[in-house]
């Protein structure tokens, strides 16, 4: 079936539709990784975004359920150079257009997606919107008109989870230490934003007992639970909308120990008093050099960003930039060792993506272990 890709500038791309039918709307941006789009596709991060894949052929070794990192699919729709017509893996379960279709993910194959991410390099990530209802621009452009944006919108209300629970899978191949030996007891808390399975398991691999609560849980009901440490989970969208996570974080700030990730590291950033501003075209991948500045080692990161910590806002005061990005020096962590926190920007969990800075939840099992906070 034809579909076209439009953007909100009037630049149009036709190729051939694949997935569910219909149309979806959303932040167009690019993901540079080379593999992982089953995890791509199910990142809660990504609602509210049409991702294209920067790589040209996509699908080739279809899907399968351990690569899932939330309970669905969440991005508007799917751009490809080219859709792999043979899913070989002794892994997969499924193709990755029926993937889509069981997900109501609209996809579309055969443009140019170099063009396409050049034109978002230079002229910054646009709205847009893929069809393979309607065929003709000038009514795609009214409808892309009047769709809503990503500033200014929680989206984070609609990847949260209901209602809190416990989690126990740890990661692949890779036993959890057993609970309460060698101290190994210790209860974390995830503020759920939109949070990834491999968060939950790198987690539980490190020894900790997860209890995953609702966005929208108040500093006083955390507390109530008697966490040793809370983790702030990745999430989509703008975050300043989303006062009701800032206003918990600040709760917590002092009490606990606290560890941000993307979507939580900028809340850790708001509730320290700082502000957040939007990127041109956001960060997404699996390559990413960051710098740590304490060490000056260099990690290869997983992510998936649009939005930032302005760490300007927060100067005089005891948080400091821990790390900065080294394509284009924006900050990627802060920290405020008096007050037992610290957060990072990248995905230290991966899931796709490089595995050189799993050694953070170490780092935050050792301040849990310290009762900092």
């Amino acid at each position: 079936m034809k579909a076209l890709l439009l953007l909100e500038d009037g630049t149009l791309f036709e190729g051939t539709g694949f997935g569910a039918a219909g149309e979806g709307f959303g932040e167009v941006v690019f993901n540079t990784s080379i593999t992982g789009y089953q995890e791509i596709l199910t990142d809660p991060s990504y609602r509210g975004q049409i991702v294209a894949m920067t790589f040209p052929q996509i699908g080739n070794y279809g899907v399968n359920e351990a690569d899932r990192e939330s309970r669905r699919t969440w991005l508007s729709g799917f751009v490809v150079k080219e859709l792999s017509s043979i899913a070989s893996s002794w892994r997969a379960t499924g193709d990755l257009g029926g993937f889509l279709a069981a997900g109501g993910v609209v996809g579309i194959q055969g443009i140019d997606t170099r063009a396409l991410t050049r034109h978002l390099r230079i002229q910054g990530a646009k709205h847009g919107v893929i069809s393979t209802a309607d065929a003709d621009p000038a009514s795609l452009a009214r409808k892309l008109a009047a769709a809503p944006r990503i500033v200014g919108v929680d989206l984070v209300r609609e990847v949260t989870c209901d209602r809190p629970y416990e989690w126990t899978e740890g990661l692949e191949g890779r036993p959890a230490p057993p609970l309460g030996v060698g101290g190994l007891h210790r209860h974390v808390v995830v503020l759920d934003c939109g949070v990834k399975y491999n968060i939950l398991r790198h987690l539980v691999a490190s020894g900790f007992r997860v209890t995953v609560v609702p966005a929208a849980t108040d500093a006083s009901a955390i507390l109530a639970m008697k966490p040793d440490g809370v983790l702030l989970s990745n999430g989509p969208g703008d975050p300043e909308p989303v006062t009701y996570v800032v206003e918990a974080v600040r709760g917590l700030v002092g009490r606990v120990p606290l560890f941000g990730i993307c979507l939580g590291h900028q809340m850790l950033g708001l509730a320290l008093g700082g502000r957040t501003y939007k990127l041109k075209f956001g960060h997404h991948g699996g390559n990413h050099p960051v710098k740590d500045l304490a060490t000056g080692r260099i990690a290869i990161t997983s992510q998936n960003h649009g939005f930032n910590v302005d760490m300007e806002s927060l100067h005089g005061g005891s948080v400091r930039t821990t790390h900065v990005n080294l394509y284009d020096g924006t900050a990627e962590g802060l920290e405020d060792p008096g007050r037992g926190l610290f957060g990072v920007q990248y995905h230290p969990e991966a899931g796709p993506g490089p595995h050189d800075a799993d050694r953070l939840f170490a780092r935050f099992a050792d301040l849990v272990a310290a009762g900092r906070g």
